[in-house]
């Protein structure tokens, strides 16, 4: 005989049946749940959200709190605060049905992910999970001028959003958090929130056609911020709809411009190759014989904008037929001023550091992945800043030349800008340093720290030891093959 057990349709009300159910050892095949009502907007979570704003979702592993408790994974409940707010009908019986597989000698059920039950569970959660980030992203507020009573001048900000899940709940804490210092209400088919910079308050649910349709100055901005940041070269339309779904789109003001400015998408992604920076290879001479030529054709390279602000391009300098090529990210303020690479600060340490590990500067051809300064004026100072990464992209082909004629056993790489023009990849320098790696311009590539991140360490000790590191790392290199 089949029991039906009537409730209200949130997670709380079905926990404390559920309860009383195992204690009276009734199985799941003996139940129907009837849900009151399916009140979708009600609170589920216990306490919910406070009168301050803050939601909080409970993961107890206790059924109830009272008599003796049936303890169960945290992951399961978790799951199931979830999945009760799922639409499928199904879910009432399909949570006790687990609750009682896992109390009942399997407890390790959640486990088996091909287990129909624990498949369903699963989906249910990840689905409203996806649901509530989607209403975080997707809920767009209007202004209302006047409407606050105990302040007539202060805006009150409207959205509109129509869940696929009774998520409501659960999403406005989000909102609360967010824009705690604005006066806003969140309206959907399963309930209303209003939050006044003080207390949260909630209330029925409204139907799409009863929500306001203003235009106002702040939906003007985000279509114009929108358009501005549309990318047609990285456009997929099927990626976009799925992420987000054309069910939405009509709370969404900015989808009004999707279909112009994908008409456009052709002349705009003509203008933006065209508004690419170019690169240097337009300068590199095509058969140069000697260093020399590349140095000459390097100082009038105009291959991206950092030319229009440095003093000099610095070229490398050193043997043509050196064993060792060290690289370093670009030149610096003496660098610039002088023409010649590794002449200021840096390049003293990395003197030092050469010495100390039995290397010749003059036996080794320095270089840098970018060869003129990036800088920015703070006064009368000229502060170094990172190339990018189009920038060191531009800025390869002389690298490539110069490695090229000069076809070294080794190369050094200072730091993970140099890295990055001699390998082709980004590299996490913790992990790459000290170990050889290979590059298409030699087979023996290492890669260590720059000379200037030991320069902008403060703490002496600390500096030393880098110092140390630098200089085994360095040493590394000796006694590889012979000086040509």
């Amino acid at each position: 005989m089949t029991i039906d057990i009537e409730f209200k349709p949130d997670f709380v009300s079905w926990r404390t049946e559920a309860r009383r159910l195992l204690l009276a050892e009734t199985p799941p095949e003996d139940i129907s749940w009837v849900p009151a009502g399916e009140e979708q907007g009600r609170l589920l979570f216990g306490a919910g959200a406070s009168a301050d704003g803050h939601g909080q979702v409970g993961a107890s592993t206790e059924i109830a709190k009272a008599g003796p408790a049936t303890r169960v994974p945290r992951a399961f409940m978790e799951a199931a605060e979830l999945a009760a707010v799922h639409r499928e009908p199904r879910r009432w019986q399909v949570l006790y049905r687990i609750l009682w597989r896992l109390s009942h000698g399997e407890p390790h059920l959640l486990d088996i992910e091909v287990d129909d039950d624990v498949l369903l569970l699963r989906r249910m959660a990840k689905a409203v999970g996806r649901d509530i980030h989607k209403m975080h992203a997707f809920v767009r507020f209007r202004k209302v001028m006047g409407t606050n009573p105990d302040a007539p001048e202060d805006p009150v900000y409207v959205a509109w959003h129509c869940p696929d899940h009774a998520i409501f709940r659960l999403a406005v804490p989000f909102f609360v958090r967010r824009f705690r210092s604005m006066t806003f209400s969140i309206l959907t088919p399963d309930g209303s929130a209003f939050w006044d910079k003080k207390r949260l308050e909630y209330g029925p649910g409204v139907p799409e056609g009863m929500a306001p349709r203003l235009d106002d100055d702040l939906e003007a901005l985000w279509c114009s911020y929108y358009g501005a940041i549309f990318n047609p070269a990285r456009i997929k339309i099927k990626a976009m709809k799925r992420e987000m779904p054309v069910r939405h789109w009509r709370t969404l003001p900015e989808t009004a411009l999707i279909g112009e400015l994908l008409a456009g998408s052709d002349a705009r992604v003509a203008q933006m190759m065209k508004d690419q920076p170019k690169s240097a290879s337009a300068f590199v001479p095509k058969q140069a014989a000697e260093l020399a030529e590349l140095k000459i054709a390097a100082a009038v390279c105009a291959g991206c904008s950092l030319c229009h602000t440095a003093t000099n391009a610095v070229f490398g300098k050193g043997p043509a037929n050196a064993r060792i090529v060290i690289v370093g990210e670009q030149p610096g303020d003496q660098e610039d001023l002088l023409a010649e690479p590794f002449v200021g600060p840096a390049g003293k340490v990395l003197n030092e550091a050469l010495a100390a590990a039995g290397i010749r500067r003059d036996d080794v051809y320095v270089t840098n992945a970018v060869k003129h300064f990036k800088h920015k004026k703070v006064g009368l100072q000229r502060l170094h800043q990172k190339p990018e990464a189009r920038e060191v992209a531009a800025c390869r082909p002389w690298l490539a030349a110069e490695l090229q004629l000069i076809k070294p056993e080794i190369v050094v790489c200072l730091g993970a800008t140099a890295a990055l023009s001699v390998l082709g990849r980004m590299i996490r320098l913790a992990d790459e340093r000290g170990r050889w790696l290979s590059s298409s311009w030699s087979k023996r590539t290492l890669v260590t720290n720059h000379p200037a991140a030991i320069l902008r360490m403060m703490d002496k000790d600390q500096q030393a030891a880098a110092m140390a590191q630098f200089v085994a790392e360095l040493g590394m290199v000796t006694g590889v093959g012979h000086q040509r």
